[in-house]
């Protein structure tokens, strides 16, 4: 080991702790693989810092050393933003060791979280306090919320409560100089200059090291009540969710659109989640309303909808949740989606974003060139409809290895990806850049967009040391 590098790791383990700077190869191997594990970096060392001033004496070392840094929460994203690149010239710095929740003003609505916390502990916290911390995602029990703010997140809760972004009212930042900029302020309105915080929200810790957050809490829905329609095309459903808003407005809380492969995947490799229709139909749409009233009162809005949508031809059939066991269980039904897929083979993953009027537009003409393509391909797509939002994934035909298959990955990619920036879409909805998509973010990004972030990264990050090769 360099001399050098020596002594950065010593003054690192003086900062936080001999037990907290892992340098051992088993021990750092699960931090350097990218959650669908299909990609491994190499790291100096994982280095978990206990505060936010230890994060920022990390930071001023990797300064003066002129270390990279790759922030990282849970791990869990999709597009190989959290782990480092093959070099090994990089620090991992764990946020995890960031756990606490700091305070929980219900008058105010606000609860303050570091950013290691985990997501479904801020939701169990917010429920215990008789509140509701909306943000949703399949990963909650284990993706962070400094992780869930670095990439944007979505999840299925964006048609009522929108992004992470929205659900954020102030931050605590860790800058790419060591510094901390403390904007934990629980203000909904403050138009007090350049909005600091909505920079480094999506930044993927290109910019600076989010330490903490303020978040928006809600009042706790007096009931949920979920329901399943099964109709002919994707038209339909568009129909629907334009009906639902109509009918329900602000009590309409989930919207999701299941293709009927998605769920006969769910059916292969998880037989104890059957769907009781009579037959099998080509869509299918999870709705799910939440009252401040009563469960009565969901389900006579629900009730409404869907017989207005089946006497229009919209919808051909429908389940409404009759419990909350009922409910939980036709929320398995997408939720299991992911890993039956994961079950079946590896796939060729889409996370894209598109104006929902243009949405069935898409699927019917993209649907159409991968088959002239790839004949026989099987297309997993299935999403957050009400927010625009597919999870756009191309599977390998039956009979061929994944292995075959997954040799078209580019041009798999680019066919997506070209006819979603033909429809005036973007690339990634919810998932980020990370290294996975940086070339495809310099093909679709005008000129102008690039040099602008560039600038920016620049202007905060001159030494470029900040999860360098991520977005840009």
């Amino acid at each position: 080991m360099p001399p050098v590098t020596f002594d950065f790791l010593q003054l690192c383990r003086a900062t936080v702790g001999d037990d907290y700077v892992i340098t051992g190869a088993t021990e750092l191997a699960p931090y350097l693989l990218d959650c669908r594990r299909r990609f491994s970096g190499k790291a100096l060392a994982l280095v978990s810092p206990a505060s936010t001033a230890e994060v920022a004496a990390i930071v001023r070392l990797c300064r003066q050393f002129g270390i990279p840094i790759v922030p990282q929460g849970g791990n869990t994203g999709l597009v190989m933003g959290s782990v480092p690149d093959s070099s090994g010239t990089a620090i991992i710095l764990s946020t995890r060791r960031l756990n606490r929740i700091r305070a929980i003003d219900t008058q105010n609505n606000t609860v303050t979280v570091e950013a290691g916390c985990v997501l479904q502990n801020i939701q169990e916290a917010a429920s215990l306090a008789q509140r509701l911390f909306p943000l949703s995602l399949a990963s909650e029990g284990s993706c962070t919320i400094g992780g869930n703010l670095s990439t944007n997140a979505g999840g299925t809760a964006v048609l009522a409560y929108g992004n992470t972004r929205e659900l954020c009212l102030g931050l605590e930042v860790v800058t790419a100089s060591g510094e901390i900029w403390d904007g934990l302020r629980g203000l909904r309105k403050d138009n007090t200059g350049y909005d600091l915080r909505d920079l480094y929200i999506g930044a993927e810790g290109t910019l600076g090291i989010i330490t903490a957050a303020v978040m928006k809490l809600f009042p706790k829905p007096a009931a949920h009540v979920t329901a399943v329609a099964a109709m002919q095309t994707t038209q339909d459903a568009l129909a629907l969710l334009t009906l639902a808003q109509k009918e329900c407005g602000a009590a309409l809380t989930g919207f999701e659109l299941m293709s009927h492969l998605c769920l006969e995947l769910v059916s292969k490799h998880y037989p104890h989640l059957p769907l009781s229709f009579d037959r099998a139909y080509p869509q299918y749409v999870l709705l799910e309303l939440s009252s401040n009233e009563s469960g009565r009162h969901a389900n006579a809005l629900l009730e409404k909808t869907l017989a207005g949508a089946l006497e229009d031809g919209l919808a051909q059939d429908a389940i409404i949740s009759q419990s909350l066991m009922q409910s939980a269980a036709l929320w398995q039904l997408r939720e299991h989606i992911p890993p039956a897929q994961a079950a079946e083979g590896k796939n060729i993953k889409h996370d894209i974003s598109l104006p929902i009027s243009a949405i069935a537009h898409f699927i019917e003409a993209t649907d159409a060139l991968l088959q002239e393509h790839f004949p026989g391909c099987r297309v997993v797509c299935f999403g957050h409809l009400g927010d625009g939002n597919l999870h756009y994934n191309v599977a390998a035909p039956l009979g061929v290895t994944d292995e075959n298959f997954l040799v078209h990955y580019d041009a798999v990619n680019r066919l997506v990806h070209d006819s979603v920036h033909q429809f005036g879409g973007s690339i990634s909805a919810e998932h980020g850049i990370g290294a996975l998509k940086r070339a495809d973010l310099r093909r679709y990004k005008s000129a102008i967009e690039i040099s602008l972030m560039e600038a920016v990264k620049k202007a905060l990050d001159p030494q470029q040391l900040m999860n360098p090769g991520k977005i840009i």
